[in-house]
């Protein structure tokens, strides 16, 4: 699944570049309830509106070559030991309902911004199940070591996510960096744990 994930993705990537406007109006993730008339520098814009499948099809596509690296890079490290250890069908599971559980939180997040009198905007890929996985791969190898690029310092798994979780929470509170979804992430990660202990009958699922 990680390499299908992987050539999906990367063949999505190809198809935006003949037309990368078409993709993000029909497929990237669009606010919820009714589309927004808004003003831009070529004039009044219609937002596109939302539709289910976008839960889904946002996940794939990116709207970078760095992003798109970035995420499939992540989703061959830590996905790739996940599906050795799960199989494929959890895996797959798992993936969706982080993929997906990303986009419910991001949806509350945009409404919320709207409500603040802030404009729409789509939202595009894979890092909400990305972080997912990251959160899979700390709690089943929590002390596999890590080591980080900047700075090159070994970083045991579980410490990795924990830290990696707390800074996208300030930067997604304080607005920093605010061209990425933030919340997203974290949504990827809360519906992964929640996913996790559902499977192990722990907490808050066992009583």
């Amino acid at each position: 699944m990680v390499r299908l994930l992987l050539l999906i993705n990367s063949l999505v990537y190809l198809a935006q570049s003949t037309g990368p406007g078409e993709w993000i109006v029909h497929y990237a993730l669009w606010p919820s309830g009714d589309p927004a008339v808004i003003r831009t520098d070529s004039g009044w814009t219609q937002v596109p509106p939302f539709h289910l499948w976008q839960l889904v099809s946002y996940g794939f596509l990116h709207g970078s070559f760095s992003h798109l690296f970035l995420n499939m890079f992540a989703l061959w490290m830590f996905g790739s030991a996940v599906e050795r250890y799960w199989g494929t069908a959890r895996f797959t599971v798992y993936y969706f309902v982080c993929l997906i559980g990303a986009g419910l939180v991001q949806l509350a997040v945009m409404h919320l911004h709207l409500q603040a009198g802030g404009a729409p905007y789509p939202t595009l890929g894979a890092s909400g199940a990305v972080f997912g996985l990251l959160l899979a791969f700390g709690m089943m190898f929590p002390e596999q070591r890590i080591i980080l690029l900047f700075p090159p310092i070994p970083l045991k798994a579980k410490w990795f996510v924990l830290a990696y979780g707390a800074l996208e929470l300030f930067f997604g509170v304080a607005g920093i960096a605010s061209n990425i979804a933030h919340f997203a992430h974290l949504g990827g990660m809360l519906f992964g744990f929640l996913l996790i202990q559902f499977w192990r009958r722990r907490f808050p699922f066992a009583f």
